[in-house]
Parts: C-alpha cells; structure tokens; sequence
C-alpha cells in the first residue's frame, strides 16, 4: 500500500504551470501511449482552462483541460452551454491516489464559473468505469482517436 501524498489541483497559471501541463501529457500520451507528438499538442491549447495538480514540492502529478464555446462545439454537438473536458493525464507514479478525480472536478468546477450546465468527453475505452463513477453517461458509438478507442460521455452539473 502507497502512503498518502499531499498535492493542490489549481487553474495553470503562467508560462511554468503550462510547461508541467505539457510535461505529464507528453509523458502520458506520446511516451507510454505511443500517440504522435504531433497530434497530441494541438491549437485548441492556446485558449483552453488548463488544470494541473502538483506536490507542495511542485512535482506535477496530472492534469486536463476545459474546452468552451466554439473550441468545444465540435466535440459537444455544437451546443454553446456545454464544455469539453480532455487531455486528462496523470503521471504512473500519482495514480490511484485520486489525482485524475480530482482534476476532474476541478475543470467540472471551472465550467460551473463559466455558466455551462455539463461537460462531455471523449473517454478511452479502458476509462469508461472511472468517469461512471464520477457521474458521466457513454452516449453514442465507439470511434477512434490516435488509434485508441474511445466513446463519447457528458455529465450534468
């Protein structure tokens, strides 16, 4: 059993927070899930909610990002009060400690600031039980994304 480890998730503020951002997605996604660099850092970053969760010591763990309006609108069916959470990733050694929970009711609680009544996703298929049982409902079929399967989910807040 793993001790406890103490850790703050808070909006990325500044050019540093988004470098640990960055970091733990490119470790996540393009070193242990093989997604190409290329795709994985892509224009929608510039304008999203970044979250980031990080030791007292500043050790980032994880974080996701929060899409609104337009840049969400391909991923929620064009509907402006819905926001699209993604890029969820939590480094190998924080998970299982509540990490990835917690940055998710971060960016649900920074769609609420933002006016939007839920939140979709694109899960992989291996996540599907860890985002039921934050509340979010699979709708629709199971398609593709960087060769992973995935499906579509949305929670209302």
């Amino acid at each position: 059993m793993r001790a406890p480890v103490s850790y703050d998730v808070r909006i990325a503020e500044g050019p540093a927070d988004l470098e640990a951002c960055f970091a733990v997605r490119k470790q996540v996604f393009v070193v242990e899930q093989e997604v190409p660099a290329d795709i994985e850092h892509d224009g929608y970053d510039a304008g999203a909610v970044h979250v980031l969760a990080v030791t007292g010591a500043g050790l980032p763990l994880g974080t996701g990002r929060l899409l609104c309006g337009a840049a969400a609108a391909g991923k929620t069916g064009g509907d402006a009060t819905v926001g699209a959470l993604g890029r969820l990733a939590v480094s190998r050694e924080a998970r299982g400690l509540g990490v990835g929970a917690a940055l998710v009711r971060a960016i649900e609680d920074a769609a609420r600031e933002r006016g939007l009544r839920a939140v979709d996703l694109h899960a992989q298929t291996h996540a599907l039980g860890f985002y039921e049982r934050l509340g979010y409902v699979v709708y629709g079929p199971e398609f593709a994304d960087a060769g992973i399967s995935h499906r579509a989910m949305r929670r209302a807040l």
